[in-house]
């Protein structure tokens, strides 16, 4: 077997799925995932559509509305943390519960709130679960498939974010009854009593890799939040697009970016984490760039679209990365742990974004996201592992 990071559990055998067959339980943890991830991306996206109506209700200043992302991402950077650890300790399915539960209530009183702080207190711990539930679902899909098709879990799984709105109100009940803790998670997480945070940093390839996946993570965060809450306001006020028109073309982004995630699971399994990484990266890096240069509204929907397959596509590898980079009982804390280092970097975009549409201009704002991504090629090169078709340990 070939570690992960010096001194992390060496003893510990191998545990494989048998067959490379999907489980009927493999299925089920795969929907409960998407279930509760979708309603993470539901949530931002209404949240930048409704921040002019918010403003306008609750009398906000633009840096007052923009924070509100903000708090949302410092609850979740919490969230991700405390909860990623109680699921490597207590278990994937009751913790996840907990998560939805959390985000369901604080979201739904955020319909209550009478001012500004109403509303961040509401929209910070809605974060909590919000944050906490992203990681524990990528856990579970990802130990319930087989190697050969962990990437394209994964994928599913972010694809979520964005197709699996409709499913969260309706299944999560049955999903939570009809599910039990994965096998390798059962077999695994009463073998050591080591801190689980410490495995992500135990050993110089394990740093390595940490620092690698948090700068991924960070830049994905930044990229999406910069640009998909100011977004709808981009094509409205420098454009003059109406809501309606704003509401098309921001979905045929957002199309672009479930098809990238769908995309990048397929050839990540087939052809390897990094390289994969690196086709999206310099993809985004071009395609930003081209969508900040361009007015023309015809050409903008497809430009717009073709930009979304590379911005987002990345989340369809990470998740698998995370899994196949650290042991069982510290998986769901890496998954929380850098995937929320990931948001609370991305709080700052919608808040650098607007800083910077107000004293240049909106194109100038979204070209600067392009620059981000020569940062994510180098952390591929030099800090990311190929670790497709590694055994989960």
């Amino acid at each position: 077997m070939e570690p992960v990071a010096s001194g992390a559990l060496p003893a510990t055998p191998e545990i494989t799925v048998a067959s490379e067959g999907v489980s009927s339980y493999g299925w089920k943890a795969l929907v409960g995932s998407v279930v509760g991830f979708s309603m993470d991306g539901f949530d931002m996206l209404i949240l930048g559509f409704m921040l002019p109506a918010i403003s306008a209700g609750l009398a906000l200043t633009s840096t007052q509305a923009g924070s509100l992302v903000t708090w949302t991402m410092l609850g979740a950077v919490t969230g991700g943390l405390i909860f990623g650890a109680m699921s490597d300790r207590f278990g994937r399915i009751k913790v996840l519960t907990w998560t939805i539960l959390v985000f369901a209530v604080f979201t739904g009183l955020c319909a209550l709130a009478n001012s500004y702080w109403d509303l961040v207190v509401y929209r910070t711990i809605a974060g909590l679960g919000l944050g906490g539930e992203f990681g524990i679902g990528m856990a579970l899909a990802t130990e319930a498939w087989p190697a050969s098709k962990r990437a394209r879990a994964s994928s599913y799984v972010m694809v979520g974010w964005h197709l699996g709105v409709l499913l969260a109100a309706f299944l999560t009940p049955a999903v939570r009854r009809s599910l039990d803790e994965p096998e390798i998670f059962v077999r695994k997480h009463t073998a050591s009593n080591e801190n689980s945070f410490s495995l992500l940093v135990n050993g110089a390839q394990a740093f390595k890799t940490t620092v690698g996946i948090a700068i991924l993570c960070a830049v994905q965060n930044f990229a999406y939040y910069g640009l998909m809450v100011w977004l709808p306001s981009y094509l409205s006020k420098s454009l003059g697009f109406s809501l309606t028109k704003s509401g098309v073309w921001t979905a045929a982004t957002l199309l672009g970016m479930a098809s990238g995630i769908w995309v990048c699971g397929q050839l990540a399994d087939r052809i390897g984490r990094r390289p994969v990484f690196l086709l999206f990266q310099i993809g985004a890096l071009i395609m930003i760039f081209v969508y900040s240069r361009i007015t023309q509204p015809g050409m903008l929907l497809w430009v717009g679209a073709i930009m979304g397959i590379f911005v987002n596509g990345l989340n369809g590898g990470i998740g698998a990365l995370m899994s196949e980079a650290y042991p069982t009982i510290a998986r769901a804390t890496a998954q929380n742990t850098l995937g929320n280092i990931g948001r609370a970097v991305g709080s700052l975009g919608p808040i650098t974004v607007g800083a910077l549409a107000g004293k240049y201009s909106f194109q100038a704002a979204i070209g600067f996201l392009a620059s981000i991504y020569v940062l994510d090629i180098f952390a591929t090169l030099f800090l990311i592992p190929e670790l497709k078709g590694k055994p989960l340990d």
